[in-house]
């Protein structure tokens, strides 16, 4: 069975709980990395939107 990445309904627009699945990481890692990539480099937020634009939503 071939995976997906996709947003889960999840706390703010699901792209952590599909980047977790995907990853199969726990998406509290993914979200403390894109806070890290938000305050050291300043493009946690833009990576973050973007990837909200891009991934389909799960059906």
């Amino acid at each position: 069975m071939s995976r997906r990445l996709v947003r889960k309904e999840g706390k703010f627009l699901g792209v952590c709980e599909g980047l977790g699945e995907y990853l199969d990481i726990d998406p509290t890692i993914i979200r403390i990395i894109f806070v890290v990539a938000l305050v050291v480099y300043g493009s946690g937020l833009i990576l973050y939107l973007i990837l909200a634009l891009i991934m389909p939503k799960e059906i």
